[in-house]
């Protein structure tokens, strides 16, 4: 994904109805690949309205844990997708049927825990800042 001129890059990411131990996991790379940018979580849909903003990468994972309109993150993507400035978004799965349908319903191409700290994720988010 390439950024128009003078468009702002992330200065936060949150990390939407991830368990504890794939939120630390998820949280040590991303701080890894991105040094100095905030990093907070959502378990529910209050959570996201509080958390969303133009300057923000949602990290969705694939079978939601927490209280949401769905369990599914495809189905999340698609929701928020719908609305008038949808959030950069990104579905954590290691499916790659999953990831197809997450970026067919609007996300950036996501990645999989597998994938966590590899070059091609560092890439991936270091590409967003």
């Amino acid at each position: 994904m390439e950024r128009e001129e003078g468009q702002k890059g992330i200065t936060k990411v949150v990390l939407v109805g991830h368990c504890g131990f794939d939120q630390a996991s998820i949280s040590r790379a991303v701080s890894a690949a991105l040094p100095g940018i905030a990093i907070e979580s959502a378990y529910d849909t209050a959570g996201l309205n509080v958390h969303s903003g133009p300057d923000v990468l949602m990290l969705i994972n694939r079978v939601l844990d927490g209280r949401f309109a769905t369990g599914s993150g495809v189905d999340l993507v698609a929701d928020l997708s719908d609305g008038g400035t949808p959030p950069l978004m990104m579905l954590i799965s290691n499916y790659p049927d999953a990831q197809a349908k997450a970026v067919q319903a609007g996300a950036l191409e996501g990645f999989g825990k597998n994938e966590l700290g590899q070059p091609q994720t560092v890439r991936k988010l270091q590409a967003l800042v």
